[in-house]
């Protein structure tokens, strides 16, 4: 009698190689993902100092920008970037709904919630910076009055509670996944064989991408007399006091 080895592939299935990897996040990606974040979190850091109002204005531009390109990217990009997938797995999201109502006739999937919200997450992220720009813009150059401002600070509140979301739907996925699931918009791969998600990783673009947000920046310190730094901060607001005695 023979016995069977439980480890052993199935017919057709190619064994997994210790140690192999397949990538699954191109490297245009990653970096969208990492410079957005990093925008953000100065951007809000900034928001309430006036020594720190032009950083401040340069990252919420920063921010327009990159969703600029992942717009352009979501939809000429390669296939795991684009827009169009994105709304594939959110089209799920009203039946998973149905299924955590009483009486429902399935139970709900707890993995597959916890994916929608994610992709959720990510879309509202994207969709938010709309808002949060252009109410930035005008209560920059003094349109609309108060109710602007307002509506500034409460869509950068909206946007730290799904960031916290969005970090916290990352970690409860890594608990029901037994793995890291941020890793791969670090490294880009994922462990295991099978063909890649990412055939090409874009790397000249990325490079690309970075290359043109730091010519931004220094296009916009180079540009303004009162510099990005609150070591220029008593320019500003000499700058904003001649302003206000003009009026």
């Amino acid at each position: 009698m023979t016995t069977s080895n439980p480890t052993a592939p199935l017919a057709g299935q190619a064994p997994t190689r210790p140690g192999s990897t397949r990538r699954v996040v191109d490297a245009p990606m990653r970096m969208f993902h990492w410079l957005f974040a990093l925008c953000f979190i100065g951007a809000y850091a900034s928001a309430d100092s006036e020594h720190w109002r032009l950083l401040h204005v340069t990252l919420g531009y920063t921010l327009a920008g990159l969703l600029a390109f992942r717009v352009v990217y979501g939809l000429v990009g390669p296939r795991q970037a684009r827009l169009s997938l994105m709304a594939r797995r959110l089209a799920g999201l009203p039946a998973w709904l149905a299924s955590i109502r009483p009486g429902a006739a399935s139970r709900p999937d707890g993995r597959q919630g916890l994916n929608l919200l994610m992709a959720l997450a990510v879309v509202l992220l994207l969709a938010l910076v709309v808002p949060v720009a252009l109410s930035g813009y005008a209560t920059y150059n003094d349109w609309g009055g108060e109710w602007l401002e307002e509506l500034h600070a409460f869509t950068g509140e909206a946007f730290l509670w799904l960031v916290l979301a969005h970090v916290g739907l990352i970690a409860g996925l890594s608990v029901l996944r037994r793995k890291n699931q941020a890793l791969p918009m670090l490294t880009g791969r994922v462990a295991g064989s099978g063909p890649d998600l990412a055939r090409r990783n874009h790397g000249w673009l990325a490079w690309l991408l970075l290359a043109a947000v730091l010519a931004f920046w220094t296009w916009q310190w180079q540009d303004s007399p009162r510099g990005l730094l609150p070591g220029d901060a008593p320019a500003l607001s000499r700058d904003r006091a001649h302003h206000d005695d003009d009026d």
